[in-house]
């Protein structure tokens, strides 16, 4: 598997357990808090995986940018968060900072 999936799973893992999170009120509920430690240790491990041909910095803007997305969609979708117009265009320009990180910067592995 190549570093960019797994960091696309690295991703997805840890908005799975930051969704648990919420759901294991403040780890009082025994299996969301067990999806948060899963979550989170399959988003590290993984993590760790695209750090030896990912520059950590660029892995990390990826990893943090999209997972601000992500978690924002899905805190909309399943707990009725609100976001606002200042909410959508601040992630727009997360999205489009990462493709500028992806597409045109020379610190990235390609």
């Amino acid at each position: 598997m190549n570093a960019w999936m797994v960091l696309g799973l690295a991703i997805v893992a840890e908005v799975i357990g930051t969704t648990a999170l919420k759901a294991s009120d403040s780890f009082t509920r025994l299996w969301p808090s067990l999806v948060v430690v899963v979550g989170y240790g399959v988003a590290f491990y993984c993590l760790s995986l695209v750090l030896k041909s990912v520059p950590v910095g660029i892995a990390y803007a990826i990893w943090s940018g999209l997972g601000i997305v992500l978690i924002t969609a899905v805190a909309w979708l399943l707990y009725g968060q609100r976001i606002d117009l200042a909410g959508l265009i601040g992630m727009g320009l997360i999205i489009a900072g990462v493709v500028v990180l992806n597409v045109f910067s020379k610190a990235t592995a390609h």
